[in-house]
């Protein structure tokens, strides 16, 4: 792509010091391969801008419009530009945040006729072409239809904006703080005039987030000689230092005619002004091309956790970035104080030398995100589970998807439990054990969420809600994550107690039907039932009995409980028949919900619930299959296309699979701590872990066609298993692999 070709220009300058070709760039640099524009495309929701990793600030444009597809603020189809915000969601299936929208322009704007929401009333509202765009990992540029070029980057808690304006031009910088997609909506703003080249200010605002405070201190590199702060419908001249309201705007103009950039540094935090400038104080040294630099220097760190040898220049570049989409959320809330608004809405101070984060799509990343982040980030995973377990105490229950100290009570499950459980299963200790597992049993045991109805009847009636069978299900995998830490701690009465109630899935398996369907409070099974129906919209609909899927999607959910599952349908042959059945049928989604996408068959790549299954075939006894199938998503499912995810991110979920399954391993019970083996697409893949050592995987005669494990050996001894265990991983080591056209079946066997 045009974009990236500059910016790996921009990498050889900026961080390796090189004038080097695109190829030798490459050769030096992981961050060289990272495309943020892979996914803003299609469904996948991912935004283009600049961000650290598990950055506070999502430095990125808004299209400015509304709609399931601009999610993240930004969708490829679209031409226009409403301003670059600082906070935005990686890939989410609902809209919230961009808050702080700034943007440059040359125009003379009347603040007074923008309407929160509506574009097409932005005065400062200007297109752009992607052939003026240029992104890269920690980095974004665009030069807009009126000649004013936008440049972007980050630190951890800061945006770094550099505006330059055509020759001659007037230069104004707008701040709109009423700016809203989807379904944020402000309720009380502040814009604060400190001194003329400082201001600073909030936006509280009311959306998928109930209660949002985003804080901001922000410094110009030159004063500013007039400006005019709004209102509503009311403006101000110079003389008024501070506005405050629903929806304050401010228009800050520079001495016209000059060539000089203006450069704007802006700092975020949740707790207060007074945090936002410590923030500010602590990470604003940088000039704007030290900081492009730094923040190269940052993600090069990150994404040389892994390296890769062999594959293809697009396999690379869907490797890295989907590494890079992967270490985006969750998103640092605490300010460098340690302080943050809890899930009490109070002010909080995290402990010395804790990071609290938010922004956990649990019901997504419990899968791959996190059993990833236990190999490439173990540094930070005590963090993750302060993190929760802090929500839990200021809250009375652990988040289900938390957002900027909220719990949107989105999806099903109690999946902190499973992040947690499988944290603590790994040898991660470094918090209050007790109280974490206070929390895992607190979340399972109250009476929300028809865990009432689940205590009840051994599993939640059709009649009483909606989505039974994988409300059910979700239960179940959480109930057997707290039954092994429960072990783990002695605590043998709970062991047994949830042991029982993992097994609660039986209870809704059909033997006529061999599918996991829905019953009424009186045990009569739903009729008529068909394992293809999705049932309706994804929204409330009251026949729907699984979440964004069908039948045939989530008989394979027992993901503690494969082996049973496997016996119950019959043994490994007719287990695998099924199996080979879910993708060789008809992809018609029908009634499905937008987020039904990516379709084999009746297998659905682009939706979370389906991760696991490939990976069931090694289970089974027939790991063939699995390389196949692996490598058929592998190939079909991801692309290095703005539509290159099949699906939504989901705060890098899609991306965390093609991670570890391009690696060759895959986490079917997260908290299992077992990885079953695939395909890898590269010869070799080698893993940085703890003391300085490597895990590495080869792959000898890997290719396309190649795609069949011939024989494993592990540190150099015959690998009679198709799964590796998380120690033997951190451990370092070396994973050695024959690759072949046809099946070997008797390999890992």
């Amino acid at each position: 792509m045009v974009t990236m070709r500059r910016f790996y220009l921009l990498v050889a300058t900026l961080f390796l010091g090189l004038t080097a070709c695109e190829k030798e760039v490459k050769q030096e640099s992981q961050v060289g391969y990272v495309d943020p524009m892979i996914g803003t495309g299609f469904h996948g929701h991912t935004y283009p801008g600049a961000t650290s990793p598990w950055g506070m600030v999502q430095l990125s444009p808004d299209n400015g419009r509304s709609g399931w597809d601009w999610t993240s603020g930004y969708h490829y189809s679209d031409s226009l530009i409403a301003g670059f915000s600082h906070t935005h969601l990686a890939g989410t299936g609902i809209g919230d945040l961009c808050d702080i929208l700034v943007m440059p322009t040359s125009k003379d704007i009347d603040l007074n006729a923008s309407k929160a929401g509506k574009r097409e009333t932005y005065g400062y509202l200007d297109k752009f072409s992607h052939e003026n765009e240029t992104a890269g990992a920690g980095y974004y540029s665009v030069k807009m239809n009126s000649g004013v070029k936008a440049e972007l980057t980050t630190s951890r808690r800061m945006g770094f904006h550099r505006y330059t304006f055509p020759q001659g031009e007037a230069r104004k910088v707008v701040l709109d703080l009423a700016h809203t997609i989807n379904w944020d909506w402000p309720e009380d703003t502040r814009i604060e005039v400190v001194n003329d080249n400082t201001i600073r200010g909030f936006r509280k605002s009311s959306g998928w987030a109930k209660k949002q405070s985003v804080y901001f201190y922000a410094r110009f590199s030159e004063p500013f000689v007039k400006y005019t702060l709004a209102m509503d419908s009311t403006s101000s001249s110079s003389k008024i230092k501070e506005i405050q309201g629903r929806m304050a705007r401010g228009v800050f103009e520079f001495a016209g005619g000059s060539a000089e950039p203006v450069v704007m540094k802006l700092a975020l935090a949740s707790s207060s002004m007074k945090g936002a400038e410590a923030n500010f104080m602590a990470e604003s040294a940088n000039s704007f091309d030290a900081q492009v630099k730094a923040n190269s220097a940052l993600w090069q760190d990150e994404l040389s956790g892994i390296t890769v040898k062999g594959g293809t220049e697009k396999q690379r570049r869907i490797f890295y970035t989907a590494m890079y989409h992967s270490k985006t959320a969750p998103a640092t809330y605490s300010d460098v104080n340690g302080e943050y608004q809890g899930g009490d809405y109070k002010l909080h101070k995290a402990p010395k030398g804790t990071n609290i984060y938010s922004t956990f799509s649990l019901w997504d990343t419990f899968r791959a995100v996190h059993p990833l982040m236990t190999i490439t980030n173990p540094d930070i995973v005590n963090d993750m589970v302060r993190s929760m377990v802090a929500f839990y105490e200021e809250s009375g229950k652990l988040p289900v998807w938390g957002l900027q100290g909220n719990d949107t009570g989105c999806m099903w499950g109690y999946h902190a439990v499973s992040v947690i459980g499988e944290a603590y299963l790994k040898g991660f200790r470094d918090y209050d054990v007790e109280k974490a597992y206070e929390a895992m049993k607190t979340s399972a045991m109250q009476d929300i969420r028809y865990t009432d109805l689940y205590k009840k009847y051994g599993y939640i009636p059709f009649d009483l809600t909606n989505q039974s069978v994988s409300k059910t299900q979700e239960y179940n995998y959480g109930d057997w994550v707290i039954a092994q830490v429960a072990k783990d701690l002695g605590k043998n009465e709970d062991y047994e107690f949830f042991m029982k109630r993992s097994a609660y899935w039986k209870n809704l398996f059909d033997p006529s039907t061999e599918f996991m369907r829905a019953k009424d409070s009186k045990g009569n099974w739903r009729e008529p039932f068909d394992p293809i129906s999705y049932g309706g919209h994804h929204h409330g609909n009251p026949i729907k009995d699984y979440i964004e899927g069908n039948g045939w999607q989530y008989v394979w959910y027992e993901l503690h409980d494969i082996p049973t599952l496997i016996d119950t349908l019959g043994g490994p042959e007719k287990f695998t028949v099924k199996l080979d059945s879910l993708f060789s049928l008809p992809s018609d989604a029908g009634d499905a919900s937008a987020d039904v996408t990516g379709l084999i068959g009746q297998y659905v790549h682009g939706n979370e619930p389906s991760h696991h299954v490939a990976y069931l075939y090694n289970l089974a006894g027939k790991p063939w299959k699995t390389q196949q199938k692996v490598r058929e998503i592998l190939e079909g499912q991801y692309d290095d296309t703005p539509e290159g995810i099949s699906g939504n991110e989901d705060c890098g979920q899609m991306s965390a699979w093609y991670v570890l399954s391009a690696s060759g391993l895959y986490p079917v019970n997260p908290a299992s701590g077992e990885y079953q083996i695939g395909s890898p697409v590269f010869e070799e893949v080698a893993f940085k872990v703890k003391d300085g050592k490597s895990f590495v995987i080869t792959a000898q005669g890997n290719s396309s066609d190649n795609i069949y494990i011939q024989s494993a050996k592990l540190n150099g001894k015959a690998l009679k298993r198709t799964f590796l265990k998380y120690e033997e991983i951190m451990n370092g080591g070396k994973l050695e692999l024959v690759m072949g056209s046809e099946p070997n079946k008797s390999a890992m066997l």
